[in-house]
């Protein structure tokens, strides 16, 4: 009953903490990136809290359970991808003063049809929400003894809640919450209490054998894919850049999301030492994916193993949200533009005269959005293969004009465009060859594609015109400090004068 009443408890606080978000949420600029002013603590906490979800916290002791150290490697692969966007693109990213990575898009190659990327990105968001509401639901469904679809509901609808109430900011106090949680319950709590448990070094040596502490015993294959995935998985997801939107300044994006990188290393290792531990002492457990709730109820003293399962939740919920709103954010500002431009009907900037109504329109975005979640988590029991397509389709289409229009002043819209189509083709295509969407090859070659497509478009098309990469230029060299999405409209301004036609806002 006390690990339920602080779980209970805990989920009170995400509310409290949600309204009082809204206390500073006055426009869309709060309500999508927390008005665009985190500082250095506030930063580090809630991007720590986004890219350590219930893949790295569960299924991370999971690993540590089954392979020994060399379990960290899915955690330290996403750490150096946080790490490399955080050293090499924070601070121009932060700069850029846009919403969406489509609108990067837009803003560097000055054409619209970029914003189709949208559509991918949007998918994988939305299935990143819906896995991590099924994750934490299994916890709820321990605790409460509640039916599945009565912990999605509960789950997802306290997400929701929050989430709608004060957008980003209440996000960001929610995560400073949760990141406190999880420091506390795998660092402080579950790490010691399970070596001490197991022994030590020497006692988990003398049952499992030194092999435990190889490095390499996931495999060098499994590795490879981990950073092939999650490292560029990272460099270019919504959820993440929409985190990197918030900072105040250059600074705090690059060195607030290198201290959250190196949180992530230390707290992909403590996973896989916890889980190290645990095979020690428990080995017959049917799924490692349940060692991390069977180590807080059964060697964790009453209370305590409340905070450990508290932790795990924290780091469901922390993935749950931001991944809600950046779907938001995408379906309003990348999605349904394009949407009515099919239709022939202006598009709508998300900053607009009218700052309540445009708050309005963003909360029902992330209560239709969030409805959605809950309804696809209650009616599937499994979406890894989904959650891998809408990976492998984000990584294998996206990457490299995303990266390539930052590192490649000759790179062209129709580069980016051939590169987006062929990548995206491509990693489908050997799906379907290969017949296993959980498979390698897909990812490998939709990159070598894409890539090979984007520098012969790219040579072979005129280049970005001037005034197009002076906003971009403009922009990367902080010269702009606008706080609306005028870039991309500027953009498009141009695009129309050059056709000899006029754009109604």
């Amino acid at each position: 009953m006390m690990d339920i009443a602080i779980i209970v408890i805990y989920l009170a606080a995400m509310l409290a903490f949600g309204w009082w978000g809204k206390r500073r949420t006055k426009n869309s600029s709060d309500f999508l990136v927390a008005g665009r002013r985190l500082g250095p603590m506030l930063y580090t906490g809630t991007m720590a809290a986004v890219v350590l979800g219930g893949a790295s916290t569960v299924g991370g002791v999971g690993l540590g359970y089954k392979y020994g150290i060399s379990g960290m490697w899915l955690v330290v692969a996403i750490a150096v991808g946080l790490l490399v966007l955080s050293l090499v693109f924070g601070s121009r990213i932060q700069k850029l003063k846009v919403y969406t990575v489509a609108q990067m898009l837009k803003l560097r190659y000055g054409m619209d049809a970029t914003s189709s990327s949208g559509i991918v990105m949007m998918a994988y968001t939305l299935m990143l929400s819906v896995t991590s509401t099924i994750a934490y639901a299994t916890i709820f469904n321990v605790l409460f003894d509640a039916n599945r679809t009565v912990s999605v509901i509960i789950g997802g609808g306290i997400v929701l809640l929050y989430s709608s109430i004060g957008g980003m900011w209440s996000i960001t106090l929610t995560d400073m919450v949760q990141f406190v949680l999880k420091t506390i319950g795998v660092f402080f709590l579950l790490l010691p209490f399970a070596w001490i448990h197991a022994g030590g070094y020497e006692g988990i040596v003398e049952r499992l054998g030194s092999s435990v502490f190889d490095l390499g015993a996931i495999g060098v294959d499994t590795i490879v894919t981990f950073f092939v995935i999650y490292t560029f998985g990272m460099l270019i997801g919504q959820d993440i850049w929409q985190r990197v939107f918030t900072a105040r300044s250059p600074k705090v994006a690059k060195w607030g999301g290198t201290a959250a990188g190196v949180y992530c290393l230390l707290y992909g290792v403590a996973g896989a030492l916890i889980g190290t531990a645990a095979a020690s002492f428990m080995p017959n457990m049917e799924s490692s994916d349940d060692v991390y709730a069977a180590i807080a109820t059964q060697i964790l003293p009453v209370g305590v193993s409340g905070i450990v399962l508290a932790a795990a939740v924290a780091a469901m919920m922390s993935t749950a949200s931001g991944a809600l709103i950046a779907t938001a954010t995408v379906a309003r500002a990348d999605v349904m533009p394009l949407v009515r431009r099919l239709l022939g009907r202006p598009a709508q900037p998300i900053t607009s005269a009218n700052p309540e109504h445009d708050m309005r329109s963003n909360r029902l975005y992330v209560v239709v959005l969030g409805l959605v979640v809950i309804v696809v988590a209650t009616l599937l029991n499994d979406v890894v293969a989904a959650l891998t397509v809408a990976y492998d389709i984000l990584v294998g289409g996206l990457l490299v004009p995303i990266l390539g229009g930052f590192l490649w002043k000759r790179a062209t819209g129709a580069g980016a465009l051939w590169s987006m189509g062929v990548g995206t083709v491509v990693t489908l295509g050997t799906m379907v060859v290969v017949g296993d969407v959980l498979a390698n090859e897909p990812i490998y070659f939709g990159l070598a594609a894409g890539l090979i497509a984007y520098i012969v478009a790219s040579l072979l098309s005129k280049p970005t015109p001037a005034n197009v990469l002076k906003i971009w230029t403009d922009r990367l060299a902080g010269t702009i400090d606008s706080d609306t999405d005028d870039a991309p409209h500027a953009v498009t301004d141009l695009i129309a004068t050059a056709e000899g036609r006029r754009v109604k806002r």
